[in-house]
């Protein structure tokens, strides 16, 4: 079973967007979701595995709900009504890493906006001036944009 799940593995990393999106709905039941090409690759990747390996054990499922849930991040993926994700913006729960001057920033995408320091911001601009002291563009410096597009 193993050799078959990384066969698997190996020729999806190969195919085209439709491909993929057909292999979705063979091996989830559902139609795929709108998302990007390398996402479709990693989710189909370890749903092989899963599927292959068993997933995770109920006892491991009711731990990471507990740890989520004591955390505050038991509803990670809703976003607040009428307020939909921005275009190239990373889903809520993401952690965004900078080096920059020797300094290691970290900032993490929550529900409205952004936490940096332990201070929410409603922009990756707004830290980015804080961390540098000038005004430069927040999803370019946190590597979200290349040459102005969304990456």
């Amino acid at each position: 079973m193993t050799d078959t799940a990384l066969k698997q593995i190996a020729q999806i990393q190969k195919l085209p967007v439709e491909a993929l999106r057909e292999k979705w709905e063979v091996l989830f039941g559902t139609e795929a979701p709108a998302y990007s090409r390398p996402f479709l690759v990693k989710r189909l990747a370890y749903r092989i595995q899963e599927l292959a390996h068993g997933g995770l054990s109920q006892q491991t499922r009711e731990r990471v709900q507990k740890i989520a849930e004591d955390n505050g991040l038991d509803e990670m993926a809703a976003l607040p009504q009428g307020q939909p994700k921005k275009k190239g913006m990373p889903v809520v729960g993401t952690r965004l890493i900078r080096e920059w001057n020797g300094g290691r920033y970290e900032v993490i995408v929550v529900r409205d906006g952004f936490e940096f320091e332990g201070k929410k911001y409603r922009s990756l601009t707004a830290i980015t001036k804080v961390i540098t002291g000038t005004h430069w563009n927040g999803p370019a410096f946190f590597g979200l944009r290349q040459n102005g597009k969304a990456k």
